[in-house]
């Protein structure tokens, strides 16, 4: 027996070895208003480059400072389940005082239920029972009124036809085709910090600030989240006048604490210290060993971003590698690429190499089509032509006749 305990020691000892994968993980410090929604998004990018190396354990926003859910609205999504289950109930019944009263109550709970739902159930359901209940006792304008708000958080939202009368879903028709379903508008919505994500009838639209154009006029489930932050949402009336939505969001401890260290880590990253000590600090609050660190602001030309990205041992503070750039926006999508590459040369750099270029067969492939723009001069002659022509060549060689113009 003692044999065999010593025989399988090491198969033990190496099970409960621990993870050898370095806690890495991206973080920007904005250092103007206008780059907060920016620095969120090239965090995003930079982590997911970042994964792509084997020896690291990426810890996103979320898992470094929360996201937690609002408690009241959790709360009042509970009670709005129920609610709508006892309405329903009493409509099945034909309890329509009975049923109308509680659904009333439940569509004034779900006001307050927005941040809690990644769905429009039971506000969907909810409606459509109270805009029922409404068309039964002959308020048929009313009636439409409410569906306008059913066709506007879930266009495809299907009526039972065991539960509702054949009447009452050719009104739904009537209204989903009608003037006033065709209406459209827009919707701003801005939050301090920015950068945080946008929902919309469940689906991210964007981040903060962001304009949401071609809304269906009618009531909209707004949700906005951003890693350490409480998540906000409320049902926002869209009309044919574009509609302004702002908040403040709640951080949570953590992030409190971190924020309280920026000032500091902002300081060392734009000096390019080599030993950061308040880095290393803040590598330590976190549990990380190593981060792509940087500050991030408008370019002074006005056109861009001004990014100083250092690569950081945390348990140390040491900076490993680093660069300063202008970036030129995401326009057309390059950002991603843009910030993967970076984030590729900086640990390539850290480890002793240079940055790798990958060759393609394809003759375009890296190429932009401004790669000869700044090869000419004011004369029109190329760099290459100012060179010493090699005995023998035609003297016309490359000559348009134009070059004195």
């Amino acid at each position: 027996m003692r044999a065999l305990v010593l025989a399988l020691l090491p198969s033990l000892a190496l099970a409960a070895a621990p993870n050898s994968a370095r806690k890495a993980a991206s973080l920007l410090v904005p250092m103007d208003p206008a780059s907060e929604a920016n620095s969120v998004q090239m965090e995003t990018y930079m982590n997911e480059a970042l994964a792509n190396f084997s020896g690291f354990s990426v810890r996103k926003s979320e898992d470094l400072f929360g996201l937690p859910g609002d408690p009241t609205a959790q709360s009042a999504l509970e009670r709005a389940r129920k609610g709508y289950s006892e309405s329903a109930a009493a409509f099945d019944k034909k309890e329509y005082d009975d049923a109308e009263a509680k659904v009333r109550a439940t569509l004034k709970e779900l006001q307050g239920a927005p941040a809690a739902m990644r769905g429009c159930s039971p506000l969907c359901e909810s409606l459509a029972l109270y805009a029922a209940l409404l068309h039964l006792r002959g308020d048929v304008e009313e009636a439409k009124l409410v569906l306008i708000d059913l066709i506007a958080v879930s266009p495809t939202f299907e009526l039972n036809p065991k539960r509702f009368s054949r009447d009452f879903i050719a009104l739904r028709v009537q209204v989903a085709t009608g003037r006033t379903s065709q209406l459209r508008g827009s919707a701003t919505v801005k939050s301090r910090p920015a950068g945080a994500r946008v929902y919309v009838d469940g689906e991210m639209v964007g981040h903060t600030p962001v304009t949401v154009p071609a809304l269906t006029v009618g009531k909209h489930l707004l949700r906005v989240e951003r890693p350490g932050f409480r998540q906000y949402g409320q049902l926002m009336e869209v009309t044919p006048d574009d509609v302004e939505v702002s908040m403040e969001l709640v951080p949570t401890a953590a992030y409190k604490a971190y924020d309280a260290q920026l000032d500091r880590v902002a300081s060392e990253v734009s000096r390019a210290i080599p030993e950061a000590k308040g880095v290393a600090a803040m590598g330590k609050s976190l549990s990380l060993d190593r981060a792509m660190v940087g500050t991030v602001k408008g370019a002074s030309s006005g056109e861009g971003s001004e990014l100083i990205l250092g690569y950081y041992d945390l348990r140390t503070g040491r900076k490993l590698a680093g660069r300063r750039m202008v970036l030129q926006g995401d326009e057309f999508g390059q950002l991603k690429q843009e910030m993967e590459r970076i984030v590729n040369q900086l640990i390539n750099v850290s480890e002793g190499g240079a940055e790798k270029v990958v060759r393609s067969s394809d003759p375009l492939d890296n190429r932009g089509g401004t790669e000869d723009w700044g090869a000419e001069d004011r004369g029109g002659r190329t760099r290459a032509q100012e060179k010493k022509k090699k005995s023998g060549e035609d003297p016309l060689e490359g000559v348009s006749g134009t070059e004195d113009w």
